[in-house]
């Protein structure tokens, strides 16, 4: 079987450790070419996307890892050409322009993927297994890292569009939506926002659900410079207590930890790729930005100390 010509538009951090490699080690992929502001990138090298798209002959599929400002506009482009797209977390901005790519999918006849890299553990698959069907008595989840390591100079998460703390935060309510048995939705969300800054520096988030019986939160910081942690711990109203760790990497399930025995996040979000183009179907998840939305459209808001002070 001739392989998938794909490229990369948005060549960057997240490009050069996660896709490449996942890319270039899956036999069904052929990596033609990518597209970044400073050339830099894979392949044949373009500064401008839409030359790329114009110029690369015979190419299929297109994995957009640009910030999430501009993704809409590109991948609106390449599905109108006719490609494949895989859409680095969060999709867009917006739950409008998500859902009209995904019409514009639909009507094309091409394969959209909105990809949320902390679904694929098997632990995540695991976890939701062991929770399928219960009521749930509690849920907390923690996820504290320090934005300066994460994140080094960069200024786009700190302006309009750009999530601040729920750029890593949509990761762990991309978890909780996987795992959880039933609707989960906002009830109250305290936002800390630097008084340089146009987003959250740190959330505390109050969730409920029809399935739930007890408290369900979220505690989100990117001022961790010690004790970083990634974990969700459930327990259930018939005693099942699940603790996900290290984003989901490493399960604890009623006292019994194990580790993910998966292929990795990227290789298997390229394996579901590849499901989905030999489909010829699409799969756009938007419970984890809907989340997100939501705790943006009732979170009130506190200003702290500048972020660049």
């Amino acid at each position: 079987m001739k392989p998938i010509r794909i490229a990369i538009i948005g060549y960057g951090k997240i490009a050069a450790d996660q896709h490449v490699p996942s890319i270039v080690a899956n036999g069904r992929l052929e990596l033609v070419a990518s597209s970044s502001r400073s050339g830099q990138g894979v392949g044949r090298k373009f500064t401008d996307w839409r030359e790329l798209v114009r110029s690369i002959e015979g190419l299929e599929a297109v994995a957009i890892t640009t910030p999430p400002a501009p993704r809409y506009l590109i991948a609106r482009a390449c599905i109108e050409a006719g490609l494949h797209c895989l859409l680095e977390k969060p999709p867009t901005v917006g739950l409008a322009e998500i859902a009209d790519l995904d019409c514009l999918a639909q009507a094309r006849g091409v394969t959209l993927f909105t990809t949320w890299h902390a679904q694929h553990h098997a632990t995540v698959e695991a976890a939701a297994r062991a929770l399928a069907g219960k009521r749930i008595a509690s849920m907390a989840i923690h996820w504290h890292e320090d934005v300066h390591k994460w994140h080094p100079g960069q200024q786009w998460i700190w302006e309009p569009g750009g999530f601040g703390v729920f750029d890593p935060g949509i990761n762990a309510f991309s978890i909780a939506t996987k795992i959880f048995p039933g609707s989960l939705f906002v009830q109250s969300a305290d936002l800390s926002i630097p008084e340089d800054a146009q987003t959250a520096i740190a959330a505390d988030v109050t969730f409920y659900s029809p399935q739930a019986d007890g408290p369900l939160t979220a505690s989100l910081d990117w001022r961790r410079t010690e004790g970083e942690e990634w974990t969700i711990a459930v327990e259930a109203s018939d005693g099942t207590k699940v603790r996900l760790e290290d984003g989901g990497a490493r399960l604890i399930l009623n006292g019994e930890a194990s580790a993910d025995s998966g292929v990795g996040e990227y290789p298997d979000i390229y394996r579901t790729f590849l499901d989905l183009i030999d489909e010829r179907r699409s799969l756009v998840d938007v419970a984890p930005l809907r989340l997100v939305a939501d705790c943006l459209l009732v979170g009130g808001r506190r200003i702290v100390e500048a972020v660049n002070g």
